[in-house]
């Protein structure tokens, strides 16, 4: 288990619970954790703190398995809890289900020397000794866990500079992305949210020597987040405040927004959110804001264009992925260019329209609704670091046709009617432009998700997309149904993208 080493003093129970806690922010299936001390070194307090911690069950009863030699826990990541102590050979280990385990779970190992070349290269070695009057934890290893597991410590290390070096940690949620998100809390005062932000991996070039990233203009740090945030609560917008911000490693510390989804009880669209978010939109578009930010001083972050290129890499994700899932093979050629001709005609519709900031994921997951307050501040925005300058219409599409939530066509047409309305209240407004440009932003975002929904599946592991699919082939024909994109619905049809297959 050679690799890089890191080294924590646990001065009392409440640091061995701290860094339980860090280490279970990080636990992924198939992760490993071996804790090697002698009798009392505090193995089992640290295992009690994690897998409490995992559970968010702060009382848990968490029994040594040292007669059991494994116990079982229900968690994010189930925990698989083995004491190796009782082993008379490694061989044992596949009767305790120990291979099983790692294929759904995560297993936290006692006395691991019992059965250390039984054990995944990829483990992470926690080695516990006495030390003063506490006890020291060295953790070594390399891989992927053990990688995540430094990046918890070291996101400790940056709660510890913004004064909540003792703060409770709480996994609150993740998307499709590599972010993550906690809840951090600190005793007589308000919950706060703990941004885990890597910078971006970019992948290989896909065309003009040019990763995919770069042509979407997907961001690449977290210095995007900084600097739109910024600019949104300065315009009006209740995006949160950040309190502490490492940019180097992709760490903030911010203000906690809420709770409540913009959902109903059931996960239905509730009309009147929908409209009150739409009516927001209308008021940020008519507000004229920067394209170039200062996230820090002298870090500057110039917000990018949604040009033909984005638009284009976007919605060609449909052949890419969800062509091939639904035919067994890769689009040919002639599919590609008659694809291409079809878009590249919609997209010349969009010359001269109007063009401002765009958030690019305006939909449910991303606002938080605050009734208790009025106006837009009802309203809690966040995940703003993909934003772009584009069509004001991308917005209101990703919001009115929501992704992950079936909005029916009388929500939508109320959703629109509703930015329409205030748009036309403050000012001069092109309603019927606009309409058109909503239509070829629809039909852009819709067949983009259709293929990222695919690729979150065949590429990442994450089937459950799939349910969304047939909500997403629904919106496609609703925005392909504008007459200005007759061409583009005809080509759609004739090529059977618009037809329920199932993958």
């Amino acid at each position: 288990m050679a690799g890089m080493v890191l080294e924590r003093f646990l001065a009392d129970e409440a640091a061995t619970a701290r860094l339980g806690e860090d280490l279970a922010m990080s636990l992924r299936p198939g992760d490993v954790l071996a804790l090697r001390g002698d009798l009392g070194a505090g193995k089992s307090s640290l295992a009690r703190a994690l897998i409490r911690a995992m559970t968010d069950d702060a009382g848990l009863d968490v029994p040594s398995p040292t007669f059991t030699l494994v116990q079982s826990y229900e968690a994010r990541v189930p925990v698989h809890h083995f004491d190796l102590y009782r082993l008379s050979a490694a061989s044992e280990l596949d009767e305790l289900g120990f291979d099983e385990a790692l294929a759904q779970g995560a297993a936290l190992v006692e006395w691991p020397e019992r059965a250390e070349a039984y054990l995944p290269k990829t483990s992470v070695l926690i080695d516990l000794v006495h030390q003063d009057d506490g006890r020291l934890a060295r953790l070594s290893g390399q891989g992927a866990a053990f990688e995540r597991a430094a990046r918890s410590l070291a996101m400790r290390n940056f709660l510890e500079r913004a004064g909540w070096g003792e703060a409770q940690r709480h996994y609150f949620i993740g998307d499709a992305s590599a972010r993550s998100y906690e809840l951090v809390s600190l005793a007589g005062l308000p919950p706060r949210v703990l941004m885990n932000s890597p910078r971006l991996v970019l992948g290989p070039p896909v065309r003009d020597g040019k990763p995919y990233a770069v042509i979407a203009h997907t961001a690449q740090s977290v210095a995007a987040f900084v600097a739109i945030d910024r600019a949104l609560r300065a315009g009006g917008v209740s995006a949160p405040e950040i309190h502490a911000q490492d940019l180097d490693q992709g760490f903030l510390l911010m203000e906690h927004l809420g709770s409540e989804g913009f959902l109903g009880q059931h996960g239905q669209p509730l009309a009147e959110r929908y409209a009150a978010a739409a009516e927001l939109l209308a008021m940020m578009h008519g507000k004229t804001w920067p394209d170039r930010i200062e996230a820090a001083p002298g870090v500057f972050h110039d917000v990018p264009p949604f040009d033909r290129d984005a638009m284009m890499i976007e919605a060609e994700l449909l052949l890419d992925w969800y062509v091939p899932a639904i035919s067994g093979g890769p689009a040919s050629d002639a599919l590609r260019a008659g694809y291409a001709k079809q878009w590249n005609a919609a997209l010349d519709r969009l010359e001269g329209r109007e063009y401002t900031l765009m958030l690019r994921d305006f939909h449910s997951p991303n606002i938080i609704w605050r009734g208790e307050r009025t106006g837009h501040d009802r309203l809690g925005i966040v995940d703003v670091q993909d934003a772009l300058i584009g069509p004001s219409a991308y917005d209101l599409a990703s919001l009115a046709m929501d992704a992950r939530v079936t909005i029916s066509p009388e929500i939508e047409r109320r959703t629109v009617d509703a930015y329409i309305a205030a748009r036309h209240k403050a000012g001069a407004f092109n309603e019927d432009e606009f309409v058109e440009t909503y239509a070829i932003m629809a039909a852009q975002r819709n067949s983009k998700i259709l293929g990222i929904f695919v690729r979150l599946e065949k590429r990442d592991g994450k089937p459950y997309y799939l349910k969304h699919l047939p909500r997403i082939r629904d919106y496609l024909r609703r925005a392909l149904a504008h007459p200005a994109l007759a061409g583009l619905r005809d080509f759609y049809t004739a090529q059977g993208l618009l037809e329920e297959r199932p993958l």
